[in-house]
């Protein structure tokens, strides 16, 4: 049991960023007049993930230039004929950096969205943006790529080059949810309220319809062993280990999560100076998590961690997934909770219906904000001021949160559960 003060209720009835809306407002952008004809070059454009962020672009800023890069031309094609005239593919190796090089000579910005970023050890999309001066945005979701990727930080600079690591949902999204709660508690508080506790929960429905990239993803970092913080301690834990009931509100209720490996938990202890930090993911239906868990019981981990091997586990289980993912939808959902030293907790939640289109709503709003001159020159995490301003990151996630039907941000947890502790008397129970 735990008291509430007059002033505490105050808060949580008044701090309120904002709540999707029931209709969606006209977020088209009128980009600055010196980046409006900006290229883009989305590396990925014609798979799910990549597509789905060429489209939100276009949507965003019809006036952009926006080139598909694919290893298939007719998809390519396919792609460009949704994007309209001023759009192109692009076909080349993006291994091969003398060709890659010569692809972003005319670019003004690379996405790279070509995952899985697991068991990767260059980075040589980002080298290669650097070396021809083009602003860089990458998708990753891996703690030891997106650590390689930062040591870049100094030669971004020195060749006046801004550049983030991790912007996608989740990493990305979830990463400026935690910046501003972090910030809202020290505003609030007078910096009396120390963040103490950060955990990133997430949910997916199957896949959530972005096919066999994000079932790699999942196998190699059932691979990893999970890195957490637990008093300003580095810990290390077993991967879908440690499994929590978490309520993500309505429209998604409870859902069982496990930890996983997540770059978001390091960036956010170190960049936001939280003490204690993990991540944690569930997936529907609930068989899958059980299967995940097996896997880590029946594979030994050098195998998961083996892209070749997980590749052949990735094609037998696509037909069957994709079958599940036809039942199971593709709903996601995030919530980033924050406690405090003074007793203080808040949280954020982000729940949208189809992780195939926010997944690109909230790349193209990373896309928008650096554009639109947010990011100084070098490599950053989302959380970190440099890579969003902190006046920018308001209008991000309001981007990044078109279409949802469920997103607010530093509210207690029993105004947004589906099943609230009652308060009675400023008392919960």
């Amino acid at each position: 049991m735990a008291g509430i003060s007059a002033s505490c209720l105050n808060w949580t009835c008044s701090k309120l960023i904002f709540a999707s809306a029931k209709s969606e407002p006209d977020l088209r952008v009128q980009l600055p007049e010196k980046t409006k004809n900006s290229r883009v070059l989305v590396l990925g454009g014609t798979g799910r993930v990549g597509g789905s962020t060429a489209l939100a672009l276009s949507k965003f800023c019809p006036d952009l230039r926006i080139a598909v890069a694919g290893r298939d031309r007719e998809k390519g094609a396919a792609m460009v004929s949704k994007l309209g005239e001023r759009s192109e593919f692009s076909e080349f190796d993006i291994n091969d950096r003398r060709s890659l090089e010569a692809a972003l000579t005319n670019v003004d910005l690379v996405v790279h969205a070509a995952g899985p970023f697991q068991q990767v050890e260059k980075c040589t999309v980002l080298e290669a943006a650097i070396e021809t001066k083009t602003a860089y945005i990458d998708v990753c979701d891996d703690m030891k790529y997106s650590k390689h990727a930062r040591s870049f930080n100094d030669k971004a600079i020195a060749a006046n080059i801004p550049a983030i690591t991790t912007a996608g949902i989740y990493p990305g999204v979830s990463n400026v949810m935690a910046a501003e709660l972090v910030r809202a508690a020290k505003t609030e508080s007078d910096g009396e309220a120390e963040p103490q506790r950060l955990r990133f929960f997430y949910y997916t429905a199957g896949t959530g319809g972005a096919g066999p990239t994000i079932l790699a993803t999942s196998f190699l970092l059932l691979g990893e062993e999970v890195v957490a913080y637990n008093k300003g301690e580095i810990i290390k834990l077993k991967p879908y280990s440690s499994s929590l009931n978490i309520d993500f509100g309505k429209g998604i209720g409870k859902r069982d999560v496990y930890l996983l490996n997540l770059p978001e938990v390091a960036s956010a202890h170190e960049v936001l100076g939280v003490p204690t930090v993990s991540a944690r993911f569930g997936t529907a239906p609930f068989f899958w998590n059980w299967g995940m868990v097996a896997m880590t019981k029946l594979f030994p981990a050098e195998f998961l961690r083996d892209r070749s091997k997980v590749q052949q586990l990735v094609q037998m289980f696509d037909p069957v997934v994709r079958v599940f993912d036809g039942i199971a939808g593709e709903r996601v959902s995030m919530r980033v909770d924050l406690e405090c030293s003074n007793g203080r907790t808040a949280i954020g939640v982000y729940s949208h219906r189809r992780l195939s289109v926010c997944v690109g709503t909230s790349i193209a709003a990373f896309v928008l904000a650096m554009l639109e001159g947010s990011t100084q020159p070098g490599v950053w995490f989302p959380e970190e001021p440099e890579g969003i301003a902190i006046e920018a990151r308001e209008l991000l996630l309001k981007r990044a949160s078109q279409g949802t039907f469920n997103f607010i941000m530093n509210k207690p947890p029993w105004m947004v559960e589906t099943e609230p502790k009652q308060l009675i008397l400023g008392i919960y129970v």
